[in-house]
């Protein structure tokens, strides 16, 4: 009867002891995979390129002149 009480306690203690270690592994693997966000400022400056053209003045140029044209001609179209 003790034989069998050992026994059945030890089966018990290993099980439990599993479970602890599956316990630890989950709660170190979860830890591991934990995101991280850092911030950190540039070591260059940042440098903005401005090459802007600006074309609208042409553009509104032509295109008053398109529609002179097409009234001068309308039969073109």
């Amino acid at each position: 009867m003790t034989s069998k009480l050992v026994a059945m306690t030890q089966n018990l203690v290993r099980r439990n002891l599993t479970l602890r270690s599956a316990l630890f592994a989950a709660c170190v693997a979860v830890a591991a995979c934990r995101p991280t966000v850092q911030l950190a400022a540039p070591e260059d400056p940042i440098v903005i390129d401005i090459n802007i053209k600006i074309e609208q003045d042409v553009r509104v140029r032509v295109d008053r002149e398109i529609d002179d044209l097409l009234r001068e001609n309308e039969d073109l179209f």
